[in-house]
């Protein structure tokens, strides 16, 4: 979901409207002294000069109204109420003000907007994410229950051949480890959630960290890999690693790291040799979940917390068209 954005025109900056007031209030002492004090009869007569005097300083003072009330306290009044909405649950009424009076007026409401709408898409991510992962944990503890009530049962009757307890028993093994395997996926998107700003990381670290991870790997960085990127050195290893492990379940024995820069961000093209990425499979690969690999205990998690920590520092990834083999995905990051 995008945000609306504020119509681009120009609008006089709050400084303006304020020196615009300042004069204005100014012209009314000045307008009863020229007109007033400098008249020939007595000051406690009303002469027409005076009574015009009094109607162009109230003339000044309602426009000086006017002013405040039509560029700063209506625009004001008209966000606290649209923000007022929106707590309500009324997520349609994330839209633009009819008018905005200055240009700080229009530049609040705009990140007003932009903040309203992450949210949305928040609250959004956090009610289907919850719904995955209660599903995802109630399979494999559907099952450990089910075997460990056979199992139970069988030391009463022993009507169970070794064979088949000791298959429940797998069964059981084989649910426990993936339950373990979505919380660990659960941490690193726990540590996701929180952006560190203060440390930093380089195409050289990450090599070197992945090339202690996965032996098996031959791991090959190019390009300008000792950018120093905004993302901490413990984010970089959960999102690269990932990336090296899809592609090493795929069946990949290289990963190549090619870095350089592009309009004043850090570009990485990771790419694999692996079996790739099918056709039917492009439009899927960040859904929560989403796994092809789900019989052998893959969770579909991993590209999606990849997506989560580049995102919440700033970042993003995006799955390249296919090449002759192997996968290829682009991570953009800012430079720290």
């Amino acid at each position: 979901m995008s945000a609306p954005r504020v119509k681009s025109k120009w609008r006089p900056p709050m400084a303006m409207i304020a020196s615009a007031v300042l004069v204005a209030t100014m012209i009314l002492p000045i307008a009863i002294i020229v007109l007033g004090f400098h008249s020939e009869e007595p000051q406690f007569f009303w002469t027409p000069t005076k009574i015009g005097a009094l109607f162009v300083a109230l003339g000044v003072t309602l426009s000086v109204a006017y002013v405040f009330s039509r560029n700063i306290t209506a625009p004001i009044n008209a966000l606290v109420a649209l923000a007022d909405e929106i707590a309500r649950g009324r997520k349609r009424d994330i839209r633009p003000l009819s008018s905005y009076g200055s240009r700080e007026v229009a530049t609040l409401s705009q990140s007003f907007l932009d903040l309203a709408t992450k949210l949305v898409d928040r609250s959004t991510y956090v009610r289907t994410f919850a719904a995955h992962v209660s599903h995802e944990l109630k399979s494999p503890l559907t099952a450990i229950q089910g075997a460990a009530e056979l199992l139970r049962d069988d030391l009463h009757e022993q009507v169970m051949t070794n064979g088949q307890r000791q298959h429940f028993l797998a069964n059981i093994i084989a649910d426990t480890e993936r339950l373990n395997t979505l919380l660990l996926r659960l941490r690193d998107l726990a540590h996701a959630e929180v952006p560190d700003s203060v440390d930093h990381s380089t195409v050289d670290d990450i090599a070197a960290a992945l090339k202690k991870r996965f032996p098996e790997l031959e791991i090959v960085a190019s390009g300008k890999t000792h950018l120093r990127l905004a993302l901490p050195l413990e984010a970089a290893n959960i999102v690269f690693a990932n990336l090296a492990e899809n592609a090493t379940q795929h069946g990949a024995r290289r990963v190549d790291l090619e870095a350089f820069t592009e309009s004043g961000s850090a570009v990485i093209i990771a790419r694999d040799n692996g079996g790739g990425v099918s056709e039917a499979d492009r439009d899927r690969v960040f859904q929560p979940f989403f796994s092809t690999r789900r019989s052998r205990g893959g969770t579909g998690m991993g590209l999606g917390i990849v997506r989560t920590i580049l995102l919440s520092h700033g970042g993003e990834i995006t799955l390249l068209q296919p090449q002759d083999i192997g996968a290829a995905f682009r991570i953009v990051v800012p430079l720290a």
